[in-house]
Order: structure tokens, then sequence, then C-alpha cells
């Protein structure tokens, strides 16, 4: 819209803004993109709390086991340069095209993240705040609990940040390949019909849900964190 009457360029290779956002809320107005929005966010949410679980357990386990500290930390480096698309092939081998494929590719995708996160974390915190829990009697789990996990926190914070972002891209791969609804599905739809306004209507969504995540969640549990610990500029 106004663009080829410009002569800046085709409106197939870039679309105008009003054009994006008219195709936008045509896509709210007829439902697609509020059924979208549910069945993306339902698939992330299951997919990067499983994730959170498995990777704060194989975090736990690298951290606790000098063996597998120098083993497996740069087999899990290695994993995680992975792209999450390269999951696709043996979670639909694994699982077939449905929900639970989707789920194992966005749970990988961020499991290694979240892993390493947990791990550095840890592993990184001042020295004196554990010689001095052990100088006043704590020991095993009150360590860990009382003392190395507080600490920590926000290192592990910051890697849960990065896990989320991991999750959505591995969200977007998994949706394009074999999902029968999802933001991913309207977005390998708009490609498939040429319709680049409804592509980067897509995108668009994607970055505010994105940024709106960080902001509500991240951002808060972030900054609480950073004012108990006193690590806030004054």
């Amino acid at each position: 819209m106004g663009v080829e009457s410009l002569h800046l360029w085709k409106a197939y290779v870039f679309p105008s803004p009003v054009t994006v956002f008219t195709t936008l809320w045509e896509l709210i107005v007829d439902g697609t993109l509020g059924i979208a929005v549910l069945a993306s966010a339902k698939r992330i949410i299951v997919g990067y709390l499983l994730s959170i679980f498995i990777g704060t357990f194989v975090g736990l386990a690298i951290l606790r086991f000098k063996y597998l500290d120098e083993h497996m930390s740069p087999l899990i480096l290695g994993l995680q340069t992975l792209p999450s698309i390269c999951w696709l092939p043996f979670s639909i081998l694994w699982y077939g095209l449905n929900e639970s494929a989707i789920i194992f590719v966005i749970t990988i995708g961020s499991t290694f993240a979240v892993a390493i996160a947990i791990e550095s974390g840890m592993k990184n915190i001042n020295p004196l705040f554990v010689r001095a829990a052990k100088t006043m009697g704590a020991t095993g789990v009150a360590l860990y609990w009382n003392v190395i996990i507080p600490a920590s926190l926000p290192s592990i914070i910051s890697g849960l940040k990065q896990g989320w972002s991991f999750a959505w891209r591995a969200l977007m791969a998994g949706e394009m390949m074999s999902a029968t609804k999802g933001l991913g599905q309207v977005l390998m739809v708009g490609r498939e019909l040429t319709d680049i306004s409804q592509v980067m209507a897509i995108m668009l969504v994607i970055v505010v849900l994105g940024v709106a995540v960080d902001k509500l969640i991240f951002s808060k549990v972030e900054q609480t964190i950073r004012q108990k610990w006193g690590l806030d500029k004054v």
C-alpha cells in the first residue's frame, strides 16, 4: 500500500507497515491469532518447565560428580550449539506428528542452556560464602539450599532467560513442521501463500510476546534478586 506507487520496493519483497497491521488486525478479528497464541503458549509452557526440571537435575549432577564435570560438560556445550531443527527428525520418528513431538523439540532445545546456567552459576559463586557457611556448620543439603543456590540465582536467572529464547526458537521450528495450529503454523501458511505481510505480522507478535514475558516475569524476578543481594547500582 503506497510502496509500489512510490517505487521504493516491491510489496512482496518487504510489506508496508500499513499492510502488516491490517493483516494483523484481520488475524485478530477472525480469531486465528488468539487460537494460535493459546496453542503455542500451552506448548512452550509445558516444554520449558520440563527443560527447567531436566536441566536443573543435569546441572546439579555435573556439579556434584567430578567425572561428569570432566566428561559431560564439553558434550552439553556441544549439544547446545545444535539448532533445534536438528532434533525434528528424531522427534517425528519417536513420537509422530503430534503435540509430544513439538514439546520434545522445545524441551531438548532449552534443557542444555538451563543445565549450563545451573552449573556455571553455582560453580562461580564467591568461595568465601561456602567457607563461611562450612565454618558455621552448614553441610550437604543445607549448604546448597541456604548458601550456594541463593548466591548463584542472578546467574541462574540469566541462564533461564537464555533458555526461554531457545525454547521459543524450538517452538517455531516444531510448529512450522508439524503443527495444525499455532504461531509457527500461521507463519508457515503465510510463507506458502507468499503473503509476506502475514509473515511479518506473526514475527511482530512473537517479538512482542517475548518482550512482554521478559518485562513481566524475568526482569521483575531478576530485579528482586539483585535488590536482595545489593547488586543494584546506587
